[in-house]
């Protein structure tokens, strides 16, 4: 069988794009967010040992099956344009040409090839990712999935909060990694921040594990990745890398009890005289509930609702008013208080910081 006899120019066309495919991926990767606002959900702009194992994997995985692209979408191209059909080929049978067992045997060892690259490059970043061993100076920390929110629990620091999770930076001369362990309260979601580690599912009676070492400080945002409900959508993640001395302000904070302010006791009496005390706890009071937020040092916290929300008074006011109205199919029921005892509550709720 006679060989195809390709043209140097389409060989340095070809060259040139993998090339620029290469590069521009390359380019991608290499992005760094600016700025000091939150930071998004972009995995070529990895801020940890995790998240840059995996998108060093994503680039390699990505220049390796476009290059085949270009490849085959080349050859494909070039065979369409050469052996075109011509009128004259119509009251004639083509060339029978039988198989070359030297191409046989090339598109059959290359494929297994480049497979095999692929899969060790997968399973040796699994195993760096997965099996990495916990220091002692790891930081804690067990996250645990509700329906619709996330709850963060530090067992060594004593501090339970919700929604926003607050992690030290890793010094790389002086790691301080955190360990999360992930648990779910009902059905199956998944832990995503997607700059700081993988996606990472929380299964009912089915523990699972995820570590992060933070490079630089700042707000990360992360997302439930496994449809868990008809609020999936905005069970978000916030999450604050700070400076190893705001993290220590930070917990010490959240270790105190409630603030005690005589000018709101009315709106206590009114918390603990509902229903809100089943669901929700408040360190230094009579609520103790574990079925929602721990509220405790509420006010600290840039959002409720688990992200649904900016948390501002007026948004305070209207989920406790009606829950629905900010996030629906929420499992949050609606109080039905009355004016004044909502205003009563909402400012109660303002001093919990």
């Amino acid at each position: 069988m006679s060989m195809l006899k390709i043209k140097p120019s389409t060989v340095r066309s070809l060259l040139q794009t993998i090339l620029l495919l290469f590069w521009s991926a390359m380019a991608v990767w290499a992005t760094e967010p600016k700025g000091s606002s939150p930071h998004g959900t972009n995995i070529f702009a990895p801020a940890s040992t995790p998240a840059k194992s995996i998108a060093d994997l994503s680039v390699f995985v990505l220049v390796i099956t476009g290059i085949i692209f270009v490849v085959v979408f080349a050859l494909l191209v070039y065979s369409v344009v050469k052996f075109r059909g011509r009128a004259m080929d119509a009251v004639r049978e083509p060339a029978q040409v039988y198989g070359s067992t030297q191409i046989e045997l090339a598109w059959t060892i290359i494929p297994i090839l480049i497979v095999v690259v692929l899969f060790l490059a997968t399973a040796r970043v699994l195993h760096a990712v997965q099996d990495a061993p916990q220091p002692p100076s790891a930081v804690e920390v067990t996250a645990i999935g509700h329906q619709f929110w996330w709850e963060f629990r530090y067992p060594k620091l004593g501090v339970v909060t919700a929604n926003e999770l607050h992690i030290p930076v890793s010094d790389p001369a002086n790691p301080t990694p955190t360990f999360l362990t992930l648990l779910s309260a009902d059905t199956d979601h998944s832990f995503w921040i997607p700059e700081l580690a993988g996606k990472t599912d929380l299964i009912p009676n089915h523990p699972n594990r995820i570590w992060m070492d933070p490079l630089r400080p700042g707000v990360f945002l992360g997302q439930c990745a496994q449809y868990c409900g008809v609020q999936h959508a905005k069970m978000l993640l916030r999450i604050s890398v700070d400076s190893p001395a705001d993290f220590a302000a930070w917990f010490r904070g959240q270790r105190q009890p409630a603030v005690q302010d005589a000018s709101v006791a009315s709106g206590r009496r009114v918390f603990e005289s509902n229903a809100c005390m089943n669901c929700h706890a408040v360190a230094g009071t009579n609520a103790n509930g574990r079925f929602g937020p721990d509220l405790t040092h509420l006010m600290s916290r840039v959002t409720i609702a688990s992200g649904a929300a900016t948390n501002t008074p007026e948004n305070l006011r209207l989920w406790i008013q009606d829950p629905n109205a900010i996030k629906p199919g929420s499992l949050m029921p609606a109080m039905k208080l009355s004016d004044s005892d909502l205003d009563a509550v909402v400012s109660y709720m303002e001093t919990l910081r």
